[in-house]
């Protein structure tokens, strides 16, 4: 059993504290925040103690450390756990430089200690039924693709939005990781990106309680369109956008020369996964008898499965086992290096070449999943 902390406790934090209970070999022991009262009302409601960031890195009772502070600082709260002789899962994006990246992989085999990464959605069952029909050749090879996250922003719901629109956050990196990560275990690592990004709005205002009418400045690109080139010679188009009130474009879909594929949110578990052939006939893949693919939750009326932890499940299972974890540090230095190289390029108007690359995680098959689940 590894004895789960976590440091932050906003809004996702209910969603571990939540779901971490329904896997194996995982008990989330304390949580810790700069903010005290934050952190006693979550232990009070969950059941844990509340503790002081210092006592967490120093508990003697707690081997993993779940870092789920704001974006900027993922990087120097992970380093901290890592340098307390922790192992480290985040939230993504893990990092937010390419140098920070490897200040952390040489810092935990240094101290042979494991570092992950969310998204786990990957993880799910609609998006491994679309991994194991790309691996067998149902829709041929991948050529092309869209994937679109266009809304109007964080402002409308979130009670504290304002680090969503600094650097760090934006659509690119807020959001972006669930497709990116996706396209590159369906798909395989990026070679290099190109992108058009810009910033309309300079300014935004709050519409959620309890800050309502307050204006926050925006300091990254809300509106991204980028262009994906991926080392097997598939070309994605990407769109991310805070700037768009209505959309009709599918979540994500995949062009091959045998068929295509239409892909639910990877921002969830669970979906419909189609793939229409050359003759025009259309087939549904069976995604709920995998176990991460059945529903759980009710979001606004649509029945979703929701497994959040399950890449830190996969993670505490596999320091046990001796193998690698499907959420590595590797896939997501890979990731933040796509999406930041895509900001890079709306910046300059050039492509950027990537300078990582990473292996395909092994797919989560549905008896790898039964093994994750209590």
């Amino acid at each position: 059993m590894q004895g789960i902390g976590i440091i932050g406790c906003g809004n996702i934090s209910t969603a571990y504290l939540t779901l971490a209970p329904l896997f194996q070999g995982l008990e989330v022991r304390a949580v810790a925040d700069l903010d005290m009262d934050a952190a006693q009302a979550q232990a009070t409601k969950f059941g844990v103690r509340a503790s002081s960031v210092d006592d967490l890195l120093a508990a003697g009772d707690i081997d993993i450390i779940v870092n789920l502070t704001i974006p900027d600082a993922h990087f120097a709260v992970t380093r901290s756990i890592l340098q307390a002789g922790k192992h480290a899962y985040s939230e993504k994006p893990i990092v937010l430089t390419q140098e920070q990246g490897e200040d952390l992989r040489s810092l935990a085999a240094a101290r042979d200690l494991r570092v992950g990464s969310a998204p786990d959605t990957f993880l799910g069952g609609a998006h491994q039924a679309a991994r194991a029909a790309i691996d067998a050749g149902k829709i041929g090879n991948v050529v092309a693709g869209t994937a679109h996250v266009m809304n109007h922003g964080m402002e409308h719901w979130h009670p504290n939005p304002d680090f969503f629109f600094l650097p760090g956050a934006g659509p690119m990196l807020d959001i972006g990781p669930y497709y990116v990560t996706n396209l590159i275990q369906l798909l395989g690592p990026v070679r290099r990106v190109g992108a058009l990004t810009s910033t309309p709005e300079t300014s935004r205002t709050i519409l959620s309680e309890p800050r309502k009418g307050e204006v926050i400045p925006v300091k990254t690109p809300t509106n991204i369109h980028a262009l994906l080139d991926f080392e097997n010679g598939a070309t994605i188009t990407l769109s991310t956008s805070w700037d768009v009130w209505a959309h009709r474009h599918g979540h994500m879909e995949l062009y091959g020369t045998r068929g295509s594929m239409f892909l639910p949110d990877p921002n969830w578990f669970s979906g419909d996964v189609e793939i229409v052939d050359k003759s025009g006939e259309t087939a549904s893949l069976n995604t709920t008898t995998h176990p991460f693919g059945v529903p759980n939750v009710d979001n606004n009326g649509v029945a979703r499965a929701n497994y959040r932890t399950a890449g830190l499940a996969d993670m505490a299972q596999a320091m046990n086992e001796g193998r690698a974890h499907r959420c590595s540090l590797e896939l997501a230095l890979h990731a933040v290096d796509v999406m930041t190289a895509i900001l890079q390029a709306g910046d300059t108007g050039n492509m950027v070449t990537l300078g990582s690359t990473c292996a395909r995680p092994d797919p989560m098959t549905a008896d790898a999943a039964r093994a994750l689940l209590k």
